[in-house]
């Protein structure tokens, strides 16, 4: 596995240096026992990406807007991060993840925890953000990977089946196993 021509299992790879090249959100929102802006000042703080406050304190402010999330949390930012809805602490998790501007984020269904409405906004929120960062997503939801993906791979087994830009899977599938898979033959 390699991100550009570094091999990721090297045992030389500085972790550290990967952990803020490579952001991670995860299927269930995962905020750090610790405040609002505690949560997305941990990565640029132990990367020594803010030297003082100010800057520490900006990087928050965009993260958290660029999480879609700054409206509804700046007047409570020493909340615990904990305290919020399901949705905004994933959102706070995007945030996190981002602060540190990571050249790719993986996301692992996150949005499988969530109702509707908040799968919406995180939907809306990877969309903008695909702009500016690499983002790969696990998904089962077949309208979520058409809603969201420029590209999507369809495995089977875990072996890669196919891959290609979303609407040719989606409506010209190159392998039988795909095609069978979005017309609901199995799955």
């Amino acid at each position: 596995l390699h991100l550009e021509s570094q091999d990721l299992y090297d045992p030389k790879l500085d972790v550290v240096e990967l952990r803020a090249r490579v952001g991670m959100v995860f299927q269930k929102p995962n905020p750090f026992p610790k405040s609002i802006y505690d949560n997305v000042a941990y990565g640029p703080r132990i990367h020594g990406l803010a030297n003082k406050k100010y800057d520490l304190d900006e990087i928050v402010e965009t993260s958290l807007r660029k999480a879609g999330l700054w409206e509804e949390v700046k007047d409570r930012l020493h909340a615990p991060g904990t305290g919020l809805s399901g949705g905004q602490q994933q959102r706070l998790c995007i945030a996190r993840t981002i602060a540190v501007s990571p050249e790719v984020v993986l996301m692992d269904e996150p949005c499988s925890a969530l109702d509707p409405i908040a799968t919406a906004k995180i939907e809306e929120l990877i969309s903008e953000l695909s702009e500016s960062y690499t983002i790969a997503i696990v998904t089962h939801s077949m309208q979520q990977a058409a809603r969201v993906s420029h590209r999507t791979a369809y495995f089977h087994l875990g072996r890669l089946v196919e891959m290609n830009d979303t609407e040719t899977v989606f409506t010209k599938p190159e392998h039988d196993l795909t095609e069978a898979y979005i017309t609901g033959r199995f799955g």
